[in-house]
């Protein structure tokens, strides 16, 4: 079953692939201007791209038709869903970032890696036996009771806030009432947070860094989806997180984590909510993270 799953994944990927390239192609020869979110504002539309200063940083040229690509390719991952989304990418090679929407959402269960990030930092990372069995099953399988207990050992949502202001999470605010699952962040937030597990910031130590990279690299089979759907070095580290919401009965699907793409190593945070079903807005994260990914490596291969 499991080989079966996987099959019919990277088969659905294919699909994917090939119809993005072919609608980038159509929208990027007839120059299309217009922006395809009815319904939405403008400014909530624009693509913000921003790039490091060091050698080797996108021309202004290369970050235009960064921004070109990638409207063009998220346009075409929301054809046809009642989703809402919020992509953050970064070119770890070059240091070019993309961010698409600034809007709010509810964490659901990439939050545990915040928390175990935020453990880690408190603790110099020198984890219990047991936070570290715990550390496993919140990451691996993302056990809700185990996230609890670890999120209880940060300090509640007062030592998770603490630690995402020195982390530099700007617009984080920790879930109360042991809601963990409801902390409120933005694409932008979750891109930051992967550059301090996959960073070199001296938030987290070298071994810190590592062990919480070595965990995302073992998520369970039926839990692969969402941003390693862009991968294609065979490695993606990743988290996921989904939640129906009881008022509207609509789905949070999220997931950040690294991919390698073209050679390339990717960040990539992707946040979404209001899906009909778990399925559509898996789809929706997967077929976004991949045409971002692919807009960002397309724009930066002539900075090789």
């Amino acid at each position: 079953m499991a080989a079966e799953g996987r099959t019919r994944r990277d088969a659905r990927r294919r699909r994917r692939r090939t119809r993005r390239t072919a609608a980038l192609l159509v929208l990027a020869l007839a120059a299309a201007a217009v922006r395809l979110y009815p319904g939405r504002s403008q400014s909530a539309d624009t693509l913000q791209v921003a790039a490091t200063e060091p050698a080797g940083a996108p021309s202004a040229d290369a970050a235009a038709r960064l921004g070109a690509q990638l409207d063009a390719g998220l346009a075409d991952a929301l054809g046809g869903t009642t989703g809402h989304v919020s992509v953050a990418v970064l070119d770890t090679a070059t240091g070019a970032t993309a961010d698409y929407g600034t809007d709010t959402f509810v964490t659901a269960s990439i939050v545990k890696v915040d928390i175990l990030a935020a453990l880690l930092r408190q603790s110099d990372g020198m984890l219990t036996a047991a936070q570290r069995t715990a550390a496993a099953l919140m990451i691996e399988n993302s056990d809700n009771d185990a996230a609890t207990e670890l999120f209880e050992a940060v300090g509640g949502a007062d030592g998770l806030d603490e630690a995402n202001a020195a982390f530099g999470l700007t617009a984080t605010t920790a879930g109360t009432d042991g809601y963990w699952g409801l902390t409120a962040t933005t694409a932008a937030d979750q891109l930051r947070l992967l550059q301090v597990v996959f960073g070199t910031d001296d938030s987290l130590g070298t071994a810190s860094r590592s062990y919480l990279q070595g965990l995302m690299g073992r998520i369970a089979d039926d839990q692969d989806w969402g941003v390693s759907a862009a991968d294609d070095g065979g490695d993606p580290r990743l988290k996921n997180g989904w939640l129906p919401r009881t008022e509207s009965g609509a789905w949070v699907i999220n997931s950040i984590g690294r991919v390698v793409h073209d050679g390339r190593q990717v960040l990539v945070a992707v946040l979404s909510d209001g899906s009909a079903t778990e399925q559509e807005g898996i789809d929706l994260v997967e077929s976004a993270a991949s045409a971002a990914v692919d807009s960002l490596t397309a724009a930066t291969s002539t900075q090789r």
